[in-house]
């Protein structure tokens, strides 16, 4: 798709702004006072574990469900006053998981079915499948193409009536990992190019962070946290958070001023005023050397870098330690841990909320080679 992102017409994406949402089905409350601001233009990954309420909250936004209480603002009008703005008259395009192609139409019949008849529709149809480089398909039915062919034709269906939103929930979630990281990054690029706002859905945090210039992190019905991918990454405002958007090694802690003192010695911190708490690293910050009282239970080998699980005295669960290059310790091995960078985040006990802001700063390391 490299020579399909050609300067296009359709206007810059309007903003969404979502305020104090809550839905239900029956008695179960799935939506607990969501609140969501989506600038114009913008990309926003909506990432969360399976039943935490993403998709109801997309299809709220798209107008396929009706929320309870609370408001939604697509552009300048809420589209939830009174007795709502029906689906179709919201300037919203949607891609399923699926797709959700007609098997019996067409290419272009299933492109331009959302685009009102007039003599520009064939037109449109046509402009919207050049632009995900199906032009030459349009002829063909659905069930001859692949399965990333059928994600771009839905994309181009949802793009043809010129939409100041896009609403994707989980579109790459069947296809084989390769595919689904090319044409990820593709529809990125045509979103970024279309200048259209757009969601995604995705419990995939991998795909939140490649995809969305913000990540909000949804739990229980709620946003627990939005944020570019590294504050999201650097700076977890709740160990859960930490835990779930990579992987973290979380460690109790004495603070004392600039410093941190934990079961892998004492670690430099930027200035707090907390005295206990936890601090978080990440499996790149810390690193292994031959020697020591510590013991390696496990190592997977990925290619560019070597994971290892190692037990470390006085913690509790095993240290994941991320090193660049093959296998430098077998499992069994005597190593010493050691952090190789200024801690990443702290908490006080008992708290979600980061201990304070001038600790927060975060020093992020490339993955190292173990000694």
């Amino acid at each position: 798709m490299s020579d399909v992102f050609s300067p296009v017409t359709t206007p810059r994406g309007v903003g969404i702004d979502v305020r104090a949402l809550v839905a239900d089905y029956g008695a179960a409350p799935v939506l607990r006072g969501i609140d969501l601001t989506v600038a114009g233009g913008e990309i926003v990954a909506l990432l969360g574990s399976s039943g935490c309420g993403k998709t109801t909250l997309l299809r709220c936004i798209a107008g396929l469900e009706r929320p309870r209480s609370g408001s939604i603002r697509i552009g300048d009008r809420d589209v939830t006053a009174g007795k709502g703005v029906p689906a179709e008259r919201r300037r919203v395009g949607m891609v399923f998981q699926d797709g959700a192609l007609f098997p019996h139409r067409t290419v272009v019949n299933n492109v331009n079915y959302g685009i009102v008849r007039g003599p520009m529709r064939d037109q449109r149809a046509s402009e919207a499948l050049r632009l995900v480089g199906l032009a030459d398909k349009r002829d063909r039915m659905p069930g001859t193409l692949s399965g990333g062919e059928q994600q771009r034709v839905a994309l181009a269906r949802a793009l043809a009536p010129e939409p100041g939103v896009v609403l994707l929930d989980e579109p790459f979630a069947s296809l084989d990992a390769a595919l689904r990281v090319q044409l990820r990054d593709e529809v990125r690029r045509l979103l970024t190019d279309v200048g259209v706002t757009a969601i995604l859905v995705t419990h995939d945090q991998e795909e939140a962070m490649s995809f969305g210039d913000r990540v909000a992190v949804m739990h229980g019905g709620l946003v627990e946290q939005v944020g570019t991918p590294e504050e999201i990454y650097a700076t977890p405002v709740s160990p859960r958070i930490a835990r779930f958007v990579g992987e973290a090694v979380l460690l109790p802690a004495m603070l004392n001023g600039t410093t941190a003192d934990t079961a892998l010695g004492v670690i430099a911190t930027r200035p707090t005023s907390v005295s206990t708490g936890t601090v978080m690293l990440r499996p790149e910050q810390i690193s292994a050397v031959p020697g020591g009282e510590a013991t390696v239970t496990a190592v997977h080998y990925f290619g560019a870098d070597t994971r290892y699980e190692i037990l470390v005295p006085g913690v509790g669960s095993p240290v994941v330690v991320r090193c660049a290059g093959t296998p430098r310790h077998r499992v069994g091995d005597n190593v010493t841990v050691a952090v190789a960078a200024t801690v990443v985040h702290a908490w006080s006990n008992g708290d979600s909320v980061p201990v304070p802001e001038q600790a927060q700063e975060t020093t992020n390391v490339a993955t190292m080679p173990c000694a």
